[in-house]
């Protein structure tokens, strides 16, 4: 197993959580990795032994009927989730890219399901699928495949050199599918624009 599989095994949170925990990261222009050029990514997870995160503006061509499909689920025409046809799966990062991650607002937990904060919570079994095409699952998601991932320390590093502006996340942009502007929403939450951030270091 992988450090990043038993980071994402890890149930537990752990008591002592890194900095970067629920923060957005929206990469920098000198970040010319592709899979990371221009994106936001939520972490869900930073301790000791490295961060985890999920990049949520990036859609893939699959909409999330087709997924559910492809796990023989019916997506019902009822109940909260009437536009399944039209919501896209996110393509979450380079790591574990046949894992599904679904993001969502808490108050329900499921088989496999990890609270992040008091608004939002990370399940990672096919139960909340399951309600999702019933039409009763969490009012607020988004699924993404593959999520991304960080060694011990290397997020830190990363922000220290200026590759990513670290933001407090705010669950409306989690949430949000308006993706083509999510970055520069989430860089207006510290009152700067895209354009500035080549003369910005990393807060947060």
């Amino acid at each position: 197993m992988s450090r990043f599989e038993q980071l994402i095994t890890d149930t537990n949170l752990d008591a002592v959580q890194g900095a970067l925990q629920n923060q957005f990261l929206v990469a920098m222009p000198q970040l010319q990795d592709p899979n990371f050029i221009s994106t936001v990514t939520y972490v869900w997870k930073h301790n000791q032994d490295g961060a985890l995160g999920i990049i949520i503006n990036r859609p893939s061509r699959m909409r999330v009927s087709e997924l559910l499909a492809e796990l023989h689920l019916s997506a019902g025409s009822t109940g909260l989730h009437r536009d399944l046809g039209e919501t896209r799966v996110l393509a979450g990062g380079p790591v574990e890219r046949h894992k599904g991650f679904i993001l969502h607002s808490a108050g329900t937990e499921w088989e496999y399901t990890l609270p992040i904060t008091e608004d939002i919570s990370l399940t990672m079994s096919k139960d909340i699928l399951e309600a999702i095409a019933a039409g009763d699952g969490p009012r607020e998601f988004l699924i993404a495949l593959g999520c991304a991932g960080w060694e011990a320390g290397q997020l830190e590093q990363e922000v220290s050199e200026n590759i990513w502006l670290t933001v407090p996340a705010a669950p409306d942009l989690v949430f949000s599918r308006d993706y083509d502007n999510k970055a520069s929403a989430v860089a207006g939450l510290l009152g700067v624009s895209l354009s500035q951030l080549s003369t910005l270091t990393g807060h947060s």
